[in-house]
């Protein structure tokens, strides 16, 4: 398997993790050091172990999302700092995993070597946050310091909350369940990563029709307002590029995003891309004048295989292991709106939609639709679906659909767009664009679950510390098309034609 090769420039944010440091299996996946199976074991120097849930990951309130009014002069700085501060939790995530033995021996380990030195640490990357949104001329929100706090979350709980505003260091919270002997050891599966786990699995079958609670990603369009739809046909990532940036949330930093991604569409994605790399760019899309960047997290089949980022950051050196699975089908299509006509988005808006640290942050930008091609009225957010033989994985994103009128992009990423409401409408200011609805379909064998384990199980790439959770599956896009191309996509949406 291939990935993209452009030269790497000096990244803004912390880059290494020390390979010392980490405990690896096979492809340099982190491993679970799960020494004791019992409350009252034994440790090694014979005192009994505390009866303490064990931590299994990191909740970090989410310090971006607070941030509204940066100024664009220092977006570029903030971003850079908020990345920085992403590295600080890979970097707990991987100190918590690997001293299993001394978390057994002191109660407080977690709490006085983790979460401690992390929390005076994002200290002062939120200091310097403030400090460079003021000196551009912004007021940085006053509460910012109570977000320096992290919790650890036990295993056992229900799913992650993200109502801690991070003044709490202690070792409570929520979580969902990280392990399946219910004494708080997390489950590796044998395979040496944390995540994900049985409880993660639903059979489709087992899955409500018309089930899905969550509000965001409702579709756009029906049988009224703007009806038709435009399609880009634009492959399957046969040019196998993949990186692990973000270049919409993390701009300039190398490995900003702690997992890989799959691209479709724009050929030149990566952290350091401007605006006008991608507008001269090569494009997968068979209509050339469509030079959009489509990417998601890969998803990958846990089966032992060593892919060539095995060792490498965003890959196995941060537990992402296994075998990538492309997208048998990737289905990009545009689609209009209940109520009324679509205009044109603005070139190289940005859009992310779902959130990938939802495990911990809570459901509020969670967008996850996990299905099976013949039973896609039954769809999952929370759990990764178990396949009857024939039918196919499907993953659908729905993105926002409606822009304020403005802003190519905001402060944190997404204010500058919004769901429609209930009726199909557009939140007062905002003027409804044509919807992205990204449907990527896989060919990958059905898990079995046997005595509280998965066997050989399929996950999307995450965060270290978001545990490979089903929810954390989120899509981006930044619009490429030139004007010309743009009109015609409006223009069949809102005749109500079919067009590709």
């Amino acid at each position: 398997m291939g990935r993209n090769t452009r030269k790497r420039r000096t990244p803004l944010a912390t880059k290494a993790i020390a390979a010392s440091a980490a405990l690896a299996l096979g492809g340099g996946g982190l491993i679970w050091a799960n020494f004791y199976a019992s409350a009252h074991e034994k440790a090694p120097d014979n005192r009994t172990k505390r009866n303490v849930s064990q931590v299994v990951t990191i909740y970090c309130p989410d310090v971006g999302q607070k941030l509204r009014n940066v100024p664009d002069r220092a977006r570029g700085e903030v971003d850079g700092e908020l990345a920085s501060m992403d590295q600080q939790i890979t970097d707990a995530y991987q100190r918590l995993v690997t001293t299993r033995r001394a978390q057994a021996g002191d109660a407080n380990f977690v709490q006085n070597s983790i979460l401690g030195p992390l929390k005076d640490r994002r200290k002062v990357l939120i200091d310097r946050i403030k400090l460079q949104i003021n000196r551009a001329g912004g007021k940085a929100p006053g509460n910012l310091d109570r977000l320096a706090g992290c919790t650890g979350r036990p295993a056992g709980g229900q799913n992650g909350g993200g109502q801690n505003d991070g003044q709490n260091g202690g070792q409570n919270g929520g979580g969902q369940d990280g392990g399946q002997n219910g004494g708080g050891q997390p489950d590796d599966n044998g395979n040496g990563v944390a995540g994900p786990v049985a409880a993660d699995f639903i059979d489709i079958k087992d899955v409500p029709p018309n089930s899905r609670n969550l509000p965001n990603g409702l579709p756009a369009n029906g049988d009224t307002g703007s009806t038709g739809t435009f399609t880009s046909e634009c492959g399957t990532n046969e040019n196998n590029l993949f990186n692990s940036d973000n270049l919409i949330a993390a701009p300039g930093v190398d490995n900003g995003a702690h997992h890989v991604h799959d691209y479709v569409g724009n050929q030149d994605n990566d952290a350091f891309s401007s605006d006008q790399d991608l507008a001269n760019a090569d494009t997968s899309c068979q209509n050339q004048a469509d030079k959009s960047t489509y990417y998601w997290p890969v998803l990958r089949l846990q089966d032992g295989t060593e892919e060539f980022d095995a060792n490498d950051q965003g890959g196995g050196a941060e537990g992402n292991i296994g075998r990538i699975l492309k997208p048998a089908q990737a289905e990009l299509k545009f689609v209009g709106n209940k109520q009324g006509d679509v205009v044109a988005m603005p070139k190289f808006l940005r859009i992310i939609t779902g959130d990938a640290k939802s495990f911990v942050n809570g459901t509020a930008n969670a967008n996850t639709s996990w299905s099976c091609t013949g039973f896609e009225d039954r769809q999952s957010t929370d759990k990764y679906p178990l396949c009857p033989e024939g039918s196919q994985v499907v993953r659908t994103s729905n993105f926002q659909s409606c822009w304020d009128g403005q802003n190519i992009d905001s402060a944190n990423h997404r204010d500058h767009m919004a769901f429609v409401q209930a009726d199909g409408s557009c939140p007062n200011g905002f003027q409804a664009i044509p919807q992205l609805q990204v449907k990527l379909v896989y060919d990958i064998p059905t898990p079995t679950i046997e005595n509280g384990q998965v066997q050989n199980p399929y996950a999307v790439d995450s965060f270290p510390e978001q545990l490979h959770k089903p929810i954390t599956d989120h899509n981006d896009f930044i619009n490429v098309m030139d004007e010309d191309l743009m009109n015609e996509v409006v223009e069949c949406i809102n005749t109500g034609r079919d067009c590709t």
